[in-house]
């Protein structure tokens, strides 16, 4: 039968041989897509399965801002949802003419 002290020995030996191999099969890993992602001439916006800012315009018109914040920049078409910004700042007091292009 194994004492605590060989046990918690053992456990912390089998911890850094995992640690070890995780840290090794992740290069691997790592090396095995920066190969693929060569052999495909792959960008890391390839891999984010987000459709390039040209094609989103290329598909739909774009919608010129109905309201803007001066302060930020940020702006809306007043299409969908109201965006965080704009709902914070109506809540707080502010009137949407006052955000209006």
């Amino acid at each position: 039968m194994s004492t605590l002290k060989e046990l918690i020995a053992a456990r912390a030996a089998l911890d850094a041989e995992i640690a070890k191999t995780q840290d090794a099969e992740r290069s691997a890993a790592i090396a095995q897509v920066k190969a693929l992602m060569a052999d495909f001439d792959l960008s890391i916006s390839d891999l984010s399965g987000r459709a390039p800012k040209a094609a989103k315009a290329a598909g739909g018109k774009a919608v010129a801002a109905k309201y803007v914040d001066k302060a930020t920049g940020e702006s809306w078409s007043g299409r969908g949802l109201k965006p965080r910004w704009l709902k914070a700042k109506l809540d707080a007091g502010a009137k949407i003419e006052d955000f209006a292009v």
